[in-house]
């Protein structure tokens, strides 16, 4: 008699398929932070633009967004929807094929897929406006093969010191993309990987880690690289696929 009921939520209806919901979190969840202080990061923002559901997480460091493709019937309201729960989200539904049926009312969600009735508390506040930190271009760019990033971060990252930093050298007219890290009792790595390089040299640190918690969500064989300069975010993306976005800040020396 005491256990608590689960609500049943009274809002708006919407219908997406489930596979496509579960690998946009997946997509973007590992970017959120998980501090208590901040909320309104300690999650994933949704919302809709232009006919594509976008999700969003950040944790101030980096920033990771995947759109998908909707069939627009009615607006979608943003929400901002607790990362605890997105992890749970995606346990309970990962794997599964067909529709899941969403409803949502001001301060919670319900999710609903055959015999599974989930809810969700929101959170309630406002997301960063993230689109004003968007690089709008480019001053260099690197794509190379992701398979040859993994094998370059997971060696480096043995020779990375407690910051887990990484200092990256492009020279594109050198044809030259290195990576060098530094460990005070292990020694020091430094890696020159192959890739199609353009644009004005740079010199710029990131924590490898950041970079490589990234791959996951890139579908391609190939990741894109885009720098604009060493006090300037970078960009990877997928080479073909542009539905995916992430940004991480550099590192100060």
């Amino acid at each position: 008699d005491d256990f608590p009921t689960i609500p049943i939520i009274s809002g708006e209806d919407f219908i997406f398929d489930v596979k496509k919901i579960i690998e946009s979190l997946k997509s973007v969840s590992f970017s959120a932070s998980y501090s208590d202080i901040k909320p309104e990061i300690s999650s994933v923002y949704v919302y809709e633009n232009n006919n594509d559901l976008i999700f969003v997480s950040t944790d101030s460091f980096r920033l990771a967004e995947k759109k998908i493709k909707i069939k627009k019937s009615k607006s979608f309201p943003e929400i901002i929807i607790p990362i605890r729960n997105v992890l749970e989200i995606i346990k309970i539904f990962d794997g599964l094929n067909g529709d899941v049926n969403f409803s949502i009312n001001k301060n919670q969600i319900s999710f609903s897929y055959q015999n599974i009735y989930l809810t969700s508390r929101l959170i309630n506040g406002v997301f960063p406006d993230y689109n004003q930190i968007i690089p709008k271009e480019n001053k260099t760019k690197a794509i190379i093969l992701k398979q040859d990033l993994i094998t370059t971060l997971k060696t480096t990252s043995i020779f990375s010191g407690k910051f887990n930093e990484l200092n990256l050298i492009i020279k594109p007219k050198q044809k030259l993309f290195e990576f060098n890290t530094k460990h005070q009792e292990y020694g020091e790595n430094k890696t020159k990987i192959d890739g199609a390089l353009s644009g004005e040299d740079i010199e710029v640190n990131f924590n490898y880690k950041y970079i490589f918690e990234s791959l996951p969500s890139i579908i391609d064989d190939s990741v894109c690289l885009l720098f604009n300069g060493p006090h300037k975010p970078l960009i990877i993306q997928n080479t073909t696929d542009q539905t995916f976005l992430y940004l991480v800040m550099p590192m100060n020396r």
